[in-house]
């Protein structure tokens, strides 16, 4: 049996606690109508200051203290956050690094689901590893933990004994991807199926959508950020925009990159492409004439550059996401 520790941490998300268990509760069932003994045992934890405000029960489970107990568990599970305010929530969930160090030190695998690996990412223990969260995250993600080797399309991540998952249903993949590893396959199909997922779906990209940081306090990349926005459908060359600023371009360019994370021409091509996506969306445009609307004049760089940020075809995003 596997000792499977999952936190409730402060603003965690119910919707992900409660899917973490709902899989792993049906694990254990299936094993036991086939007369074997329930694979995992699971077990909550949270800090002590957290047992001043509840009653140290979980529906029908006992939430146990991380001060507490000693006992080194076989996987950690770190769910979602509901706020936005990582920097703030990682805060009030600081107590838990050390105790996360303690037993990835004593040999546990750590698990974290969408934003829960802003914790994981706070411990150090995602370093020189390779991690994914929510895609509309990864910007401040990677901005907080620079060391992370950060994926932002990848749906789950496996680096030695971290485990990470992108947004939302992505914590199927992950929990499914866990149950194989310590049921074997044939258990990580029903449970699949049980729950209708698709066990093939390995990115996460076409779910995002570009969001451009206005949180600094740089003027000058505020009014380069205004230009592209306001002009990115007739910008023939970036100079155009860059000439413009009373400064050297390898300034503009460094300065830019620090307030927003991109350099000035991944962030028009983003704009670009989220013109695009809400065309393909909303109407019925004909991708010509959406490319033309979106700054690009020629449709084979159009076509390359919306594969690689979106992760498909224009016309396989059309009809996945379109409004019927």
């Amino acid at each position: 049996m596997k000792r499977i520790g999952l936190l409730l941490p402060y603003d965690y998300k119910l919707l992900s606690v409660a899917a973490l268990l709902d899989v792993l509760e049906t694990a254990n069932r299936l094993w036991h109508q086939k007369g074997n003994e329930a694979p995992f045992i699971i077990r909550l934890y949270q800090l002590p200051d957290q047992f001043v405000q509840g009653d140290g029960r979980f529906h029908d489970y006992l939430i146990h203290s991380t001060a507490t107990n000693e006992m080194v568990l076989d996987m950690i599970l770190i769910p979602a956050f509901t706020t936005s305010d990582m920097k703030s929530t990682i805060g009030k969930n600081r107590a838990y690094i050390p105790w996360l160090q303690h037993q990835y030190q004593g040999g546990a695998e750590i698990a974290s689901f969408c934003s829960g690996a802003f914790l994981f990412g706070a411990s150090g223990l995602l370093n020189g590893k390779s991690a994914t969260t929510h895609i509309d995250a990864c910007p401040a993600f990677a901005r907080l933990f620079p060391d992370v080797k950060l994926k932002p399309n990848e749906t789950v991540t496996v680096d030695d004994r971290t485990f990470t998952s992108g947004g939302s249903t992505s914590l199927f993949h992950l929990i499914i991807l866990l149950v194989q590893k310590y049921c074997g396959h044939e258990t990580a199909i029903q449970v699949a199926k049980l729950f209708a997922i698709d066990m093939d779906r390995y990115q996460q990209s076409y779910f995002g959508t570009f969001r451009p940081n206005y949180a600094h306090n740089d003027e000058m990349v505020a009014q380069v950020q205004q230009n592209i926005e306001k002009h990115f459908h007739q910008i023939e060359n970036l100079e155009e925009v860059l000439n413009t600023i009373p400064s050297s371009r390898r300034n503009i360019v460094r300065r830019f990159k620090l307030a927003t994370g991109i350099p000035p021409i991944e962030y028009l091509q983003n704009i670009r492409i989220e013109t695009a996506k809400r065309h393909l969306e909303q109407n019925q445009l004909s991708v010509s004439e959406i490319i033309d609307k979106s700054g690009y004049t020629d449709p084979k760089s159009f076509r390359k550059v919306f594969q690689k940020v979106v992760g498909m075809k224009p016309l396989e995003y059309r009809e996945k996401f379109k409004v019927r």
